[in-house]
């Protein structure tokens, strides 16, 4: 089984400085628990069996991160499973274009996916890639894991949060999450009776669709940067409800990619 991922990503690939995190602990959290409400109890059991504890999807979300200090599958940081660094000013053709010629640089989050959610569907009772498309495709839709390659993702754009500092990466990995004062629970909770409305007619979006999207909201916060103030107040106020629906398409398309596997 391990070989097999090691197999996913080969060739003349640059090594890439990683952007560790993506959406943080909390935020993979959600994720995972929206998609766990919306799967059938048939899936659910099956889901749950494979990784061998009831909520099981929850649990394994940030193993994906957790194992960067490791040597279990360095070449998924090393290789930028976690992240497609894609350039300003593309064209939604252009960004459609690299989900499937895959970009030779910027890291490797579509080649991944895409290889993983291939093995999970021949074996459905792969453990490790289940574990790894878990958080994966939560990945899929964090904006600032479609940043530019220049600045990692955001990681080089310093800002300041409240007046300490940081930088722009970290900030959607989790301190606009933060901001709103919820656990995991409780925030997965007020998605889905906040969005639910919208579920039928995300389902029917292409993915292509849902990628362009998430493109454009990174554009957005590179654009939002340039006249940034430093009010945090300001910006959570401007970005919160980007940021959630994020998360909630991420759920949603995290289950019905299960659904249609299991």
């Amino acid at each position: 089984m391990k070989r097999q991922l090691f197999a996913i990503i080969c060739g003349t690939m640059l090594l890439m400085p990683a952007q560790l995190l993506a959406w943080g602990q909390k935020g993979h959290r959600i994720i995972a628990e929206v998609a766990y409400h919306y799967l059938s109890a048939g899936t659910r059991t099956k889901v749950d069996k494979v990784l061998g504890q009831k909520h099981g999807m929850v649990y394994v979300a940030n193993w994906a991160d957790e194992i960067k200090s490791d040597t279990i599958y360095p070449e998924s940081i090393a290789d930028g499973w976690h992240f497609q660094d894609l350039g300003a000013g593309l064209t939604d053709e252009q960004v459609i274009a690299m989900m499937t010629d895959y970009p030779k640089e910027g890291g490797n989050l579509y080649r991944a996916t895409d290889s993983i959610r291939a093995l999970l569907k021949k074996d459905p009772n792969n453990r490790l890639a289940l574990t790894f498309i878990v958080h994966l495709e939560g990945d899929r839709y964090c904006p600032m894991h479609f940043g530019h390659l220049e600045d990692y993702g955001g990681n080089k754009i310093k800002m300041k949060w409240f007046g300490s500092n940081t930088n722009l990466h970290s900030v959607w990995d989790g301190k606009l999450i933060d901001s709103q004062g919820y656990s995991y629970t409780e925030y997965a909770a007020f998605l889905i009776d906040a969005y639910d409305s919208k579920r039928k007619e995300l389902l029917k979006r292409s993915e292509e669709d849902l990628m362009v999207e998430t493109y454009h909201l990174t554009s957005d916060i590179y654009n939002y940067q340039d006249t940034f103030n430093g009010n945090t107040y300001h910006y959570i106020y401007h970005f919160h409800q980007a940021m959630e629906w994020q998360l909630y398409k991420a759920g949603v398309r995290l289950a019905m990619l299960l659904e249609d596997i299991f």
